[in-house]
């Protein structure tokens, strides 16, 4: 919950390019998940994960883990957070809006 204000900043400035931002959310109940979601004005969509097949097929070890993909759906960052999110993510969209590498 420590990332959200980062995350939903984030959204926010990428509104307008190809970036999407996904969750997945593994408690144990989907109404509870969803009081989190509209308390914490979570501005992207998010996945209930109850069973964890997909915290299982992406082999998450622990929570949170943030997985960056690039435009062809290869992870290209894992456990980027804050700026280091940021430039990851400033970094792929200019690769997928043929703009070449981003310097830092």
């Amino acid at each position: 919950m420590a990332m959200f204000p980062h995350e939903r900043s984030l959204v926010k400035r990428m509104s307008n390019r190809p970036f999407a931002l996904i969750g997945v959310n593994a408690d144990s109940d989907p109404k509870e998940t969803q009081k989190q979601v509209e308390k914490e004005k979570l501005n992207w969509r998010s996945f209930f994960d109850g069973h964890r097949r997909i915290i299982r097929n992406w082999r998450v070890e622990h929570l949170p883990t943030t997985y960056v993909l690039d435009a062809n759906g290869v992870i290209r960052y894992r456990e980027v957070r804050d700026k280091a999110m940021d430039r990851a993510v400033e970094e792929l969209l200019q690769e997928a809006e043929g703009k070449g590498n981003c310097t830092f």
